[in-house]
C-alpha cells in the first residue's frame, strides 16, 4: 500500500541503532531490526477476566521482510508474561526461543530471512495488564463500572503505544493492511472495537466471542477494545460517495435515551466532514462510537466517547452548542486515521488540522462571526516547541508543542494568506490528492503524509512560493514580530522574522475608507492617513504575530 511504502522507504534510508528511551513512550527512531520487516496481518484473540482484571490470548504477525533480518523484535510491556513463541509455515508450527530486554522482544528466527520473504509468528502471552494512571492521555487498561454496577472495560494507549496491552510493531510508520480480533468475555458484555463485525459465538460457558475484522490499515495505537452491557443504536449516513454507511452508538443502557437524541447530530458531524474533506474513508468498516470511561479518543471506526453529553467537556465548560468532543475525534477519521504521519513530528496534522475543523463547523453553523470568535477563543498557547520539528519525536515528546491551538492558528492564518477557494482545496487534496481517490474503499485511500507534502500541495494549489510561512510557524517556535506605529498622519508597519528570509506576509488595515490589504516589503512600508485617522490592523484577527508597539 502507498501509505505503508512512504513510510518505510523513508525509515530505511535513515537506519539508527537508537530506541525508544522509555518502555511507555511510542515512536521515535526506529531500530534497524524493526526497520527490516513490514506487517501485514494482526490475528489478535483475547480473553478478558474483568473480576481479576487479567487477560490471556495470543497474537499470530504475518510480515513481509523487506531487509535481510535475523530477529523478529516485537514491544510487549514488561508486566506482561510471554508463555510462548512459536513461527509457523504452513501448517507447521516450530517453537521459538526468545529474550526480552525492557520493552522489546527478541525472537530467534534460527537463520537469516532475506528481502521478499514472509513470516507468521504466534506469541502466546497474558497476564494483568497496566491500569491506566490517567486515560487517555497515560493509558492502559481502563476496569471502572457503570452506575448499575455493571463492568465497563476499555483500553487507550496513544502517548503509551500499543504495547501495553498486546505484543506489537509499535510504531506509527507501519501499519497492518488488515487485522482481526477475537475478543472473549462474560456475558451479557459486549465488545466493540475496529471495523466490521463478523460473528458473535455463544460458548456455553456464561461467555461469548466476537470476531471482528478491519478491512483497512490502522495505526496500531487505534485498535482499542471498548466492553460493557451495550445497548446499540444503529443510523445510516447517506455518503457524498453514493453509498450508505452504517452508523453504530454503543452506549450504556442508562443513557439509551440521550444517545438517540445525540445520534442525529453524530450523523450531521459525519455530513459536515465529508463537505469539506470528502467522503468518510471507512465506508467498507462502519462508523462507531463507543461510550467510554475515559474523556474519548479518535480509535478508528470506533471513536471513544466519553463526554457524558456534554457539550462542553473537552472546550473547558464552555458550550458552544455542539458536542466538541465528538466532533474532534470523529474529525480524526480523517486527520490521522486517512493521512496519518509515520514520524510524530508531523502530529500538528493530527490535531492542529481537527481543532482547526472546530472553528470551521462554528462558522458553518451560525456564520464568520462566530468562527473568529470561535478562533480568538483559542488563541491561548506558549511558543516555546516548533509544533513540525524537522527531527523525529516520540509521542511523548511531540505533545510538548501547541500541536492543537498554534496548529490551527497556523492553518486560520494561511487561510488569510491563501484565500478561500484555495485554501480549502487544500485541505480536502490532502485527505484525497484527488477526486478519483474519493471513490476508493480498498485500504489505499489511505496514505501516509509529511508537514512537507502539505506544503508542496499549498504551493501546486496557489502558484506562490510558500516555504517561507512554513519555515516562521512550523519549523521553529518563535513568532513573527509586528512592528507598528502611528506618526503624523503615517502608519508604519514592518516585520521581524525570526528567521532568515524574507517574511511576506500581507496586512489588513481598517481606515475610514474601508479594510484593505496591502504588501509588506522586507524594509517595511508607510501608509498615508486622513487627519486625526485611528487606523485598526488586522482588523479580523487573521494573523499569528507578536505585536511591538513602540514605547510614547
Amino acid at each position: 500500500m502507498m501509505k505503508k511504502l512512504l513510510g518505510l522507504i523513508t525509515i530505511l534510508s535513515s537506519f539508527t541503532l537508537a530506541a525508544q528511551v522509555d518502555v511507555y513512550d511510542s515512536g521515535g527512531p526506529l531500530m534497524p531490526e524493526q526497520a527490516s520487516y513490514d506487517v501485514q496481518h494482526y490475528d489478535l484473540s483475547l480473553q478478558i477476566f474483568p473480576d481479576q482484571k487479567a487477560i490471556d490470548g495470543k497474537v499470530i504477525v504475518t510480515a513481509n521482510i523487506v531487509q535481510p533480518m535475523h530477529w523478529l523484535v516485537l514491544d510487549l510491556d514488561p508486566k506482561l508474561e510471554i508463555k510462548g513463541v512459536k513461527e509457523w509455515k504452513g501448517e507447521r508450527a516450530k517453537d521459538r526461543s526468545f529474550h526480552r530486554k525492557k520493552g522489546k522482544v527478541w525472537i530467534d528466527l534460527k537463520n537469516t530471512r532475506v528481502s521478499g520473504q514472509k513470516i507468521k509468528v504466534e506469541v502466546l502471552y497474558g497476564g494483568q495488564p497496566r491500569v491506566a494512571p490517567n486515560p487517555p492521555w497515560n493509558g492502559g487498561f481502563q476496569w471502572a463500572t457503570t452506575t448499575q454496577g455493571a463492568h465497563w472495560i476499555a483500553t487507550s494507549c496513544q502517548t503509551n503505544g500499543a504495547d501495553v496491552w498486546w505484543p506489537v510493531k509499535d510504531h506509527v510508520s507501519d501499519e497492518p493492511e488488515t487485522m482481526d480480533l477475537h475478543i472473549r468475555v462474560p456475558d451479557p458484555l459486549v465488545v466493540a472495537t475496529n471495523g466490521k463485525m463478523v460473528k458473535k459465538e455463544t460458548n456455553g460457558d456464561q461467555t461469548s466471542t466476537y470476531h471482528w475484522h478491519l478491512n483497512n490499515p490502522i495505526n496500531v495505537y487505534n485498535v482499542a477494545l471498548n466492553i460493557a452491557p451495550y445497548e446499540i443504536i444503529e443510523d445510516q449516513l447517506n455518503s457524498v460517495a453514493g453509498e450508505k454507511v452504517p452508523v453504530f452508538f454503543y452506549v450504556l443502557p442508562e443513557d439509551l435515551q440521550k444517545g438517540q437524541v445525540l445520534i442525529k447530530e453524530i450523523i450531521e458531524h459525519l455530513e459536515f466532514f465529508e463537505k469539506y474533506l470528502g467522503p468518510y474513508p471507512f465506508r467498507s468498516d462502519k462508523y462507531g462510537v463507543a461510550q467510554t470511561p475515559h474523556l474519548g479518543m479518535e480509535h478508528q471506526t470506533i471513536i471513544a466517547y466519553g463526554a457524558n453529553f456534554d457539550n462542553g467537556s473537552m472546550t473547558g465548560g464552555k458550550d458552544w452548542g455542539f458536542d466538541a468532543l465528538h466532533h474532534h475525534e470523529l474529525g480524526h477519521e480523517w486527520w490521522g486515521n486517512l493521512v496519518t504521519n509515520y514520524d510524530w513530528k508531523d502530529m500538528w496534522i493530527h490535531e492542529g488540522f481537527c481543532t482547526y475543523m472546530q472553528a470551521v463547523y462554528m462558522e458553518d453553523m451560525k456564520g464568520r462571526e462566530a468562527y473568529h470568535t470561535y478562533m480568538n477563543n483559542m488563541r491561548r498557547f506558549g511558543n516555546k516547541y516548533p509544533i513540525a520539528p524537522a527531527s523525529t519525536q516520540s509521542s511523548q515528546e511531540i505533545y510538548k508543542a501547541p500541536i492543537y491551538s498554534k496548529g490551527a492558528w497556523v492553518l486560520h492564518t494561511l487561510r488569510f494568506l491563501m484565500g478561500d477557494e484555495d485554501f480549502f482545496l487544500a485541505l480536502r487534496r490532502m485527505c484525497y490528492p484527488s477526486p478519483e481517490m474519493e471513490k476508493i474503499t480498498d485500504g489505499s485511500q489511505t496514505r501516509f503524509v509529511t508537514t512537507n507534502d502539505f506544503i508542496n500541495l499549498c504551493e501546486d494549489i496557489s502558484g506562490e512560493k510558500l516555504n517561507w510561512f512554513f519555515e516562521v510557524y512550523v519549523r521553529q517556535a518563535s513568532l513573527p514580530i509586528l512592528h507598528s506605529k502611528v506618526e503624523k498622519n503615517q502608519l508604519s508597519l514592518r516585520w521581524e522574522s525570526p528567521v532568515e528570509g524574507d517574511f511576506l506576509m500581507p496586512i489588513e488595515v481598517k481606515m475610514k475608507s474601508g479594510i484593505k490589504r496591502f504588501k509588506v516589503p522586507k524594509e517595511g512600508i508607510t501608509i498615508s492617513l486622513k487627519n486625526g485617522e485611528k487606523p485598526v490592523v488586522d482588523p479580523n484577527n487573521w494573523l499569528l504575530f507578536e505585536k511591538l508597539t513602540p514605547k510614547k
